[in-house]
């Protein structure tokens, strides 16, 4: 089926082919370039067909299909010695350039004789000189055979690098790595990176670098002491390769270094990203190159131990580390042994030996700021428990009793008890003991099912959490222990009143209706259950309560809440004091101090905390300090002294790693910490606290939680201009199973996608960001419930379309936004946008642009209108004093100096000569200067231009503010000396 309409004429043609020419390489532009050849040989003219080859053999050149980019060239060849009139001389010079294009894809194919590849680099030779063409282009592709085969290289190398490049050499970036390869293949690192420098350095670039040179500079850098500049690169290189098929052995040697570096889970996930790579290279030689790297990271994963993890690989069915690295070692053997068996020498096989023979170079380099080791890698795995800090029995009796007795005094150990004891129940030959002191096994079972509840509710699955509870009562019921399935039933009730109602919301009154009814059905079961309730039993009732009128305080924040939070505090800690429960009392003081905090009596929340802290230090429990620490770090966050809640924070971390990471919140730990870092300007330490925090809660199962504190990252790390950092972080969250198969919230994902597609413009990556915010203001476009944020990406796209110079798209998405704006407003960043594509088009197209960009601004003028009406104040500048200056700005562009000069006075009408403290000084400068430029370059009236410039200046250096003169001053002098 033809993927497009089929050209009627030549002109019809030549758009299509322009069109193509946009494409990223790929499938889909291989196929229409092959449609529009069979298109062009309807017409009678050579011509149009001549351009449909040309872009056909692109397309398989850059598409890594090299068996059919010289049949078509073929062709060229034939009507290019048949009507050489029919090309110009352009379309010459594409000739003789391609025949290197051919004898890199012969040297690719295996299957192509020896004496083959020799026979065109002498009809290269021969065109070249009949011609007369100079032929360094040819010693070029002659050296780069001897290098492939392995023999004669040197000499190759002198008879090329030593003559005069010509029109029809190659790039300067290609022939600089080809210097640099030489050097490299006789083992010197540092004169291969001395000759790479133009390349890295971004002097030199084409098509192909600087992405090949990185890949190849990676391991040369770190030889040579240069990690920082070889994770940096990787990150830049890496991005510009990926999933590409011609560039299958520069991913390749990606994954080499993620391999060698203590990088194997990110090898792992890239290896992922690009398994597309397994079914769509055609090249032999790209493929070998790109097996090779994948079977490094492979050996090296299976030599840590974790052949067993899942790969991704070829198409059609599931690998393991261990069977995938076997395919591609027969595989990649295959090919070595073809080439070398093509050329008679074993160049391609010592090469391959050489790399899989590597040593690890660093034991590890944090590539990204989501750091994972390999077992952190399988999909869905629960986290292992930890080691237990007391002795756990191996006797079955003994584990099950000591299980209850540590869950009864609410000792993070019980968790690994717990654990052994769901491994060992169920084993298909499990023998449940018959011990009075155990109980029947309908016991164990909700006992089991009641730790498996807690776990699901602190991941906040509340569906999942009443369900378990309820199950456990029944099989406590089951078991004759009314006490327990009745605190299962009251621990059922929390959960229950957080489950969300059937639209997905929960409303502020109607949750805390649920909490409320939710107290008084405890209180009911209280009264009902008391008689047969032990203490530890009765205690934990008492914490629901307390804790049910302590969500409502927190939902609610009303003042009539407070009390009745205290009264159940009181008596949860009355009856825990009496009967010596140590651990409810301590949770009674510490909701008590939350109560406070809530309330908004910090100072009194601080002191109780202070309190608990030594209490807990001299008497215990001390799995109980991380978490008064972690709270009183945030209620010293909320005070404003930063460091002493950072130092309570530290210490509430190192002491949690005595302790189940769950069960001391390490998480949120983590996360205050960020703030508090922040707080104190260390916005670096903040990532790697952030980036821990979201690994904890991922593995814990709060993958909402972690995708929220990975956007926060994203958002800082950009924020610090570490953009590679950003982008890199936000493709491996992206690429997370459940996010890809599109199980996670789609406005969460979204918003991850939005932070990429900033970071992606900020990376100067325009193509990429411009298409991933038009895919995400098409797919806002359907958000009813949420205009805003449909309205905001709306209006950043709409300014990338207009800075990639598509002004109509950028119009449509606009409107997109004012639409929006009409039921959401959003006036700064609205009129904002308005004003940048206005300014963009008219600065492009001058005159015959300016109707277009006085309507835009226009509809920046409605939106300050509608600001002003509705006692909107902007938080940077004036929508309308920024609104008066763009149009003296538009009007410029456009010539219409008389327009622009009125527009500019009036922007410093609104804004008003700068006093002490005024925030706008450097506005109101800019505004003077471009002012000044009006009138005295462009309406050539030099003397009110410089009477503006100088009191401006006066005015300026009286206020201190000697910055903002340079620009006035330099003009000033330039209109003296000009007039």
């Amino acid at each position: 089926m033809p993927t497009a309409p089929h050209p009627r004429n030549t002109d019809e043609l030549y758009r299509a082919l322009q069109e193509n020419d946009r494409r990223p390489y790929g499938r889909t532009r291989t196929v229409t370039a092959e449609e529009l050849v069979e298109a062009a040989e309807q017409f009678a003219e050579t011509r149009p067909l001549v351009h449909a080859l040309l872009e056909l053999q692109e397309a398989y050149t850059y598409g890594s299909e090299p068996r059919k980019s010289p049949v078509v060239f073929a062709r060229l060849l034939t009507l290019f010695d048949e009507q050489p009139d029919e090309f110009d001389e352009r379309m010459r010079h594409t000739v003789f350039w391609r025949f290197k294009w051919v004898a890199n894809a012969l040297l690719a194919l295996p299957e192509i004789p020896l004496a083959s590849l020799r026979q065109w680099l002498t009809e290269m030779r021969d065109r070249y000189e009949k011609a007369g063409l100079e032929l360094q282009p040819y010693y070029g592709q002659a050296h780069r055979l001897a290098a492939h085969v392995g023999e004669d290289a040197d000499l190759a190398f002198e008879l090329w690098a030593g003559r005069r490049r010509t029109r029809l050499s190659d790039c300067e970036a290609c022939e600089i790595c080809e210097r640099a390869l030489h050097h490299l293949a006789a083992d010197d690192d540092e004169r291969a990176l001395r000759a790479w420098e133009p390349v890295l350095a971004g002097k030199e670039s084409c098509q192909e670098e600087p992405a090949r040179t990185v890949s190849y500079a990676l391991l040369p850098m770190l030889r040579t002491g240069r990690t920082d500049q070889a994770r940096e690169l990787h990150l830049t290189g890496y991005r510009a390769c990926r999933r590409n098929p011609s560039m299958s052995g520069e991913v390749g040697r990606h994954l080499e270094f993620c391999a060698l570096t203590g990088n194997e889970a990110r090898g792992l996930e890239l290896l992922a990203e690009n398994r597309n790579l397994f079914d769509d290279v055609d090249s032999p030689l790209d493929q070998l190159a790109f097996l090779t790297g994948v079977e490094v990271l492979l050996q090296r994963v299976e030599h840590l131990g974790h052949g067993e993890l899942p790969a991704a690989g070829y198409p059609g069915r599931t690998w393991t580390v261990a069977g995938l690295r076997a395919e591609v070692r027969r595989r990649a053997d295959g090919l070595a042994a073809r080439f070398d068996a093509r050329n008679g020498t074993t160049a391609h096989a010592d090469r391959r030996a050489a790399r899989l023979e590597r040593a690890p170079l660093l034991d590890t380099l944090q590539l990204t700021l989501r750091t994972r080791g390999l077992d952190e890698v399988a999909p869905a795995a629960p986290p292992a428990p930890r080691p237990a800090t007391t002795a756990v029995p191996e006797s079955l009796p003994e584990l099950i009793v000591r299980a209850r007795e540590l869950d009864e005094r609410g000792h993070p150990d019980a968790t690994v008890c717990w654990a052994r004891l769901r491994t060992r129940v169920a084993d298909p030959g499990y023998v449940h003991p018959d011990d009075p002191a155990v109980g029947p096994l309908a016991r164990l079972r909700a006992d089991l099912l009641a730790d498996e509840a807690a776990r699901v509710g602190d991941r906040e699955d509340f569906d999942g959490a009443t369900a378990l509870w309820q199950e456990a009562a029944s099989r406590y019921d089951e078991a004759g222990e009314p006490g327990h399935a009745a605190l299962a039933r009251a621990c059922a009730l929390l959960p229950a009143s957080e489950i969300p109602t059937p639209d997905g919301d929960q409303e502020a009154g109607a949750k805390a209706a649920a909490l409320t009814a939710a107290h008084q059905a405890l209180v009911r079961l209280h009264e009902e259950a008391a008689a047969g309730l032990a203490p530890y039993q009765e205690a934990r009732l008492l914490r629901l309560r307390a804790s049910a009128l302590g969500l409502r305080l927190q939902e609610t924040r009303d003042e009539e809440d407070i009390a009745p939070v205290l009264a159940e505090v009181d008596l949860l800690l009355d009856f825990a004091t009496r009967h010596g429960i140590a651990g409810q009392a301590s949770g009674a003081r510490l909701l008590r101090a939350t109560t406070h905090a809530l309330s908004g009596d910090l100072d009194t929340a601080v002191e109780q905390t202070d309190a608990l802290v030594a209490r807990l230090r001299e008497d215990g429990p001390a799995w109980h300090l991380p978490r008064t620490l972690g709270l009183r770090g945030r209620l010293r966050l909320g005070l404003k002294d930063a460091q002493a809640a950072h130092a309570d924070l530290t210490e509430g971390l190192r002491l949690a790693a005595d302790w189940p990471s769950d069960s001391s919140d390490t998480a949120r730990l983590y996360t205050d910490l960020a703030q508090a870092c922040m707080r104190l300007d260390r916005p670096g330490e903040a990532l790697r606290h952030l980036t821990r925090s979201a690994e904890l809660a991922l593995r814990h199962g709060g993958r909402t939680e972690a995708f929220c504190t990975y956007g926060t990252a994203a958002q800082i790390s950009l924020q610090l201009g570490r953009v590679e950092d950003c982008i890199a972080l936000l493709d491996s969250v992206l690429a997370e199973p459940d996010v890809a198969a599109g199980e996670v919230d789609d406005r969460l994902v979204a918003q991850l996608r939005l932070y990429r597609a900033r970071a992606l413009h900020a990376g100067e990556d325009p193509k990429a960001a411009t298409a991933e915010f038009a895919a995400l203001a098409a797919e806002s476009a359907g958000w009813d419930d949420d205009p805003g944020s449909h309205g905001l990406i709306a209006a950043e796209t709409a300014v990338l379309l207009a800075e990639s110079g598509e002004f109509g798209r950028a119009r449509e998405a606009v409107d997109q936004a004012l639409a929006a704006h009409a039921l959401a407003p959003n006036h700064e960043q609205l009129s904002s946008s308005l004003r940048e594509i206005a300014r963009l088009q008219a600065q492009r197209h001058g005159a015959e642009a300016l109707a277009d960009a006085r309507a835009l601004l226009d509809d920046a003028g409605k939106v300050a209108d509608e600001a002003r009406a509705a006692g909107y104040e902007a938080r940077d500048r004036s929508l309308d004093s920024a609104l008066a200056y763009e149009h003296g700005r538009v009007n410029a562009y456009a010539g219409e100096y008389g327009t622009a000069l009125a527009a500019l006075e009036r922007a410093l009408g609104l804004l008003g000569e700068p006093g002490p403290g005024d925030g706008h000084a450097g506005e109101w400068a800019e505004c003077v200067r471009l002012a000044s430029v009006v009138e005295g370059l462009y309406l050539e009236r030099p003397a009110p231009a410089l009477a503006r410039l100088d009191a401006a200046v006066d005015r300026l250096t009286a206020l201190g503010r000697t910055e903002e003169t340079e620009s006035l001053t330099s003009l000033a002098a330039q209109l003296r000396d000009e007039g």
